[in-house]
């Protein structure tokens, strides 16, 4: 599984990249808007800093408009990727900017038939938002499971990406059903890391050590 971090916060980024095992970014207008800079600035940045994918998103609601933007955002770096939500509009820019060569997420799939035509119009990756739908009480879960099912069945490249993820079970259960990518806030990054038990181990290491004689460091 490859780790995705979704955030446009510079600081939380080279943190990750840090870890050595920071695959890719997924950005949105919410979290660019959260770091009150321009908008170009900001993924221009990421983009220089990530070898990875970093995703970027379009705002026009038109399927021209999503083109149009579509070609504008992709010439700003080489990894960069062109997020279009799942409509009937967007399908159709999907559909255009792919077959150009330009790399597409499709975000806001809520359902398998949604995540099945954006690969039949030629998304790069789909992200089925998993916390979103445990908040109206779907199972977010079976949705990702119906999604590798069916391009496993027909044998689609698009890769899935898990996002709106609100704790370490989204991921574990994601990298369980087989899931490319799990794309998440860096707090829940940290918490992959992390258990009660590793700390408590070190911590009972470091008691025993000083308990040794003549200690080389």
């Amino acid at each position: 599984m490859q780790f995705f971090l979704d955030t446009a916060d510079i600081d939380e980024i080279r943190k990750g990249l840090d870890l050595g095992i920071l695959d890719g970014v997924t950005t949105n207008p919410t979290l660019v808007a959260k770091t009150g800079r321009p908008f170009r600035e900001v993924i221009e940045e990421i983009c220089s800093v990530v070898p990875g994918p970093v995703s970027a998103e379009v705002v026009s609601l038109d399927a021209e408009g999503m083109v149009r933007e579509g070609k504008m955002v992709a010439q700003w770096a080489e990894n960069i990727v062109v997020k279009i939500p799942i409509t009937t509009e967007g399908l159709k820019a999907i559909n255009t900017l792919s077959q150009e060569g330009v790399k597409i997420n499709t975000t806001l799939v809520f359902n398998p038939m949604q995540a099945l035509m954006a690969a039949k119009a030629g998304a790069a990756f789909v992200s089925p938002f998993l916390g979103r739908l445990d908040d109206v009480s779907s199972p977010s879960l079976g949705l990702v499971a119906s999604i590798i099912d069916i391009y496993m069945n027909y044998g689609y490249e698009t890769e899935v990406i898990c996002a709106s993820i609100r704790h370490p079970m989204h991921v574990v259960e994601c990298a369980r059903m087989g899931a490319d990518i799990a794309t998440m806030p860096y707090a829940i990054f940290e918490k992959l890391i992390k258990h009660p038990l590793t700390d408590a181990g070190i911590k009972g290491f470091l008691a025993d050590w000083e308990k040794v004689p003549d200690k080389p460091f």
